[in-house]
């Protein structure tokens, strides 16, 4: 069973025009779901990131099964970057 908590307003309630998704933070519960997980959430996010052609996207690990994937300045256009939490 996968668990993902976006940050963002649902679609049915978002405003036209409003703020993209700049980041999501996932939770699994199986390292089988991982994979799937993150592919399917840095997909969203490229979407995102082509929109504005200004920054990449990392990925980080927080936790085992714990994930943040976000689009970030540091990184460049049309890479994607993953990071350990400390």
């Amino acid at each position: 069973m996968t668990t993902a908590t976006l940050e963002r307003i649902p679609a049915a309630a978002e405003p036209t025009g409003g703020p993209a998704v700049r980041s999501l933070s996932l939770e699994f519960s199986s390292a089988s779901e991982v994979h799937a997980g993150l592919e399917k959430a840095v997909a969203e996010m490229i979407e995102v990131a082509a929109k504005d052609a200004e920054c990449g996207i990392r990925v980080t690990r927080l936790h085992p099964g714990s994930y943040t994937v976000a689009l970030d300045a540091s990184v460049p256009f049309g890479e994607t970057y993953e990071s350990f939490a400390a």
